[in-house]
This record gives structure tokens, sequence and C-alpha cells, in this order.
């Protein structure tokens, strides 16, 4: 059998004595996988284990193509084809959009993903390029993480909560986009607490409980049954047409 994307087997990780995540494990072949859950589950913790982010202490096997994770440098990782997109964005407020995206397209490597790539894709950035990261809308910062993110050119690009604080029309364009991603080949793994988004973009969804993943899911499922968003999200249900 092909070796999968993303394998996680048997992850813990620990903040001093405190363990936030126990025994994760799943794989991750293409396509796009949601994670939910409530606050505090454990789902950042997993993001960073992924990406060598601290300040957890991480141990069991996190395999990326093949290739050990656990251990290795965030910036070593990312080469490797992941990209990242931080809960909270992350920008420099003292750069300019343009500079945001021209300094991480000036490492080389692959060009599939360019400056002017990303400006087609989220055209409201081109139209900001002279801004600085703390004078742009919430939506247009989550835009430029996106984008700043795709242009290490990622095999795989995690997200971390990307629908949080902004308004419903600028999460239906970023619904819209991601599901352009897929379509385009990328491998997305999804972070999030809205459900709506999370069963927009992925019919395949993971939950978790207490730093575990304590269930594997559907969309359909999540979608026409109450109960189960109630459980696992403690949220009221969907509505019908959402």
């Amino acid at each position: 059998m092909a070796e999968p994307l993303l394998a996680i087997e048997g992850v813990d990780a620990f903040y001093g004595r405190a363990q936030a995540l126990e025994e994760v494990s799943f794989e991750i072949s293409g396509g796009a996988t949601s994670i939910i859950g409530r606050n505090g589950m454990g789902k950042t913790t997993l993001c960073n284990a992924i990406v060598g982010l601290p300040p957890a202490r991480v141990t069991g096997s996190i395999r990326f193509r093949g290739e050990e994770l656990v251990g290795r440098p965030s910036y070593k990782i990312a080469k490797l084809g992941i990209g990242y997109v931080p809960q909270g964005r992350r920008l420099f407020p003292s750069l300019s959009v343009d500079e945001h995206l021209r300094m991480i397209s000036a490492r080389g490597g692959s060009k599939r993903w360019t400056v002017e790539r990303a400006y087609e894709l989220f055209p409201r950035l081109q139209e900001r390029k002279r801004n600085g990261g703390a004078q742009l809308s919430g939506g247009e910062q989550q835009m430029l993480a996106i984008a700043r993110a795709l242009l290490t050119n990622p095999t795989l690009l995690i997200m971390d909560e990307p629908s949080e604080g902004l308004a419903p029309a600028i999460i239906e364009h970023l619904v819209e986009t991601f599901q352009k991603l897929e379509e385009e080949g990328l491998a997305i793994l999804l972070i999030e607490q809205n459900l709506g988004v999370a069963t927009s973009i992925a019919e395949r969804q993971l939950v978790m409980v207490g730093g575990s993943i304590f269930a594997e899911t559907t969309a359909t499922d999540l979608t026409q049954d109450p109960e189960l968003q109630r459980r696992f999200l403690g949220v009221e249900p969907l509505a019908e047409n959402a």
C-alpha cells in the first residue's frame, strides 16, 4: 500500500507534567480532513506538534511522506511541504502585505505559488498591498496568512481556526477558496469549532476530546444528527440550510 501523506501514531504532548495530547493516531492520504472539538481539547497543541513549534514536549511518531518530524526544527518541517496558518494569524505589523509575501517568495524552491498568483487568489490583498499587517481587517489578515502559507508551496496545508472572528460573508469566501485549493490537489487539515465551515470543507471529520481522537465521523452524519453536534461540540444543531 502507498505511504500516507501524514501518519500520526501514538503521539503524546506535555507542558511540564501536564499532558495535552494522549495517544493521538490518524492518517491523511489527501483531500480535506477536519478536526473538531471544544476549546481546550488539544487541537492547537496537535498543530504545533506537527509543525515543530514549542513549547510542548512531544513523543510518539509524526511522519510526513515517510519522514519522521518529531525532533525536527520547524523551518526544516516547512521545507518538506507543510504550510501552516496559525490561530491568530501572527502577522508582522511593521511589514506591508507585499513585504510579507515577497519575504517568503524570495526563499526559492518550487514556484508553483508566486506572489502574482496569491494576488489572483485574493484580489483584495493586491488592493491593500502597501498597507501594514495591523492596518488590515480581520478577513484581510486571514487572506494574507493563507497566502503567506501557500507561498511555501505546500503539499499539506494546516489551518487552525481560520474562520475565528470573521464576518459570515468573509467566511463564505474563504470556504470557497479552500474548496478550490482542494480541487487543485492540495491536502488540507482543518482545525475548526465552526461546524458549518468544518463540514463544508471536509467530509471526513475527526472529533477531539480530552487530548485524544475520540471518534471519526462524516460531515453528512454530523449535519443530520443534532445529538452528535451537542455531544461533540456542545452547540445547538445546524440549521437545515446551513
